[in-house]
């Protein structure tokens, strides 16, 4: 749970940053929608080396709108079933403990952030979200990874932390200053505007969610994986495919930087060899380029694609396919041509909905007083 007074996120804080902090911390408490607490539930009923796929099904039967996700991924031509799926326990079966979790986290994680983000927003935190998780689960099975089911989820909930900065900005409550147009995925220019960064407004969301403490090591430190606390290994899994997809990203708003940014490329290659080691790391590396082309079309879809089993490139001849590999991981087609994964990076127009529009409007309020 969230503690009443959560002490000031950085020292010596401009008026400016402290208000915009402590809008943030608000909005945390009582202006974002809830996650569902179905998948939550899920998560620790599926984890561990018994899972319990009785009370999964129960939870799922229990929750209409994961039911109904749930039954059209089994029946989805991703995984070819020769005959339609009903049942919840025949579909718990099917899909098996480590899909089945996430693909809860995942469609509860897009509800989540889709009920607080305006379109244009969601669709760009969903593709650098699920392609940080899936290129994240890519390596830990490459490097063998004890847990692998966790790097997904932990990709797939890194940047959690930006859903508040959205919200807050989608009212336009960061108000008189505009915001800077590189702040997204960038801590020293969000500490400069927020106050704080998405990686400790993601660790008290985590807390208030009750996640795993590994979680929380990746979403405060996957920008310095050297402080990772609990399981190193797993935060620089995470990191690595996040600065992957950095260096995949070019953005309209700053000035051309050339085909990649020096500053992440270095830190990819570094953390790269130092899971994998200078002498595998090239191969390795290889790889993770030939599954980002795979992913890249779904993630491009949404996540209706993903469900729909649509591959998000109408000018491919690949037929969607099934890599049946332990828990059987869906395996994506790939596309025709490589292409760069989009990130928007322009403030929100519009207000989302739900309880955040009255706690925003108190806290532009709050701000033109202290800055009129």
């Amino acid at each position: 749970m969230l503690t009443d007074a959560y002490p000031s996120l950085q020292p010596q804080l401009t008026l400016a940053q402290l208000a915009r902090e402590q809008c943030l911390q608000l909005i945390i408490r009582k202006g974002l929608p809830p996650f569902r607490q179905t998948a939550l539930e899920l998560t620790k009923a599926l984890g561990g080396e018994s899972p319990d796929v009785k009370k999964a099904s129960k939870l799922i039967s229990a929750d209409p709108t994961l039911s109904s996700q749930v039954l059209r991924m089994c029946n989805s031509p991703l995984l070819g079933m020769h005959s339609r799926v009903i049942s919840i326990d025949h579909a718990t079966i099917l899909l098996g403990p480590v899909r089945l979790r996430n693909l809860a986290l995942t469609i509860s994680m897009a509800d989540f952030a889709g009920k607080a983000l305006p379109e244009s927003q969601m669709n760009a935190f969903w593709q650098h979200s699920f392609m940080t998780a899936m290129l994240s689960q890519y390596l830990a099975e490459r490097l063998k990874y004890f847990e692998k089911y966790q790097a997904y989820i932990a990709g797939l909930l890194h940047d959690i932390g930006q859903v508040p900065e959205w919200v807050l900005l989608s009212d336009g409550a960061g108000e008189p200053d505009e915001a800077p147009s590189d702040w997204v995925d960038n801590t020293s220019v969000e500490q400069e505007y927020f106050g704080t960064d998405h990686c400790k407004l993601g660790g008290i969301m985590a807390r208030s969610w009750e996640l795993m403490p590994s979680f929380l090591d990746v979403l405060g430190n996957h920008h310095k994986p050297e402080l990772a606390q609990r399981d190193s290994i797993l935060v620089r899994i995470v990191a690595t495919a996040d600065y992957f997809l950095s260096t995949k990203v070019q953005t309209p708003p700053l000035p051309p930087r050339g085909q990649l940014f020096e500053q992440e490329t270095l830190r990819f290659e570094q953390l790269g060899q130092g899971l994998f080691g200078e002498l595998q790391w090239p191969s390795v590396e290889e790889a993770l380029e030939q599954e980002y082309a795979s992913v890249l079309p779904t993630a491009q879809a949404g996540l209706k694609g993903l469900l729909s089993g649509g591959n998000g490139d109408s000018g491919s001849d690949s037929k969607p396919a099934v890599q049946m590999d332990h828990d059987a991981d869906v395996k994506l087609p790939k596309p025709s041509s490589q292409a760069r994964a989009p990130q928007t990076q322009t403030a929100a127009q519009t207000v989302p909905s739900g309880s955040a529009p009255t706690l925003l409007s108190r806290c532009k309020s709050f701000m033109k007083l202290l800055f009129s």
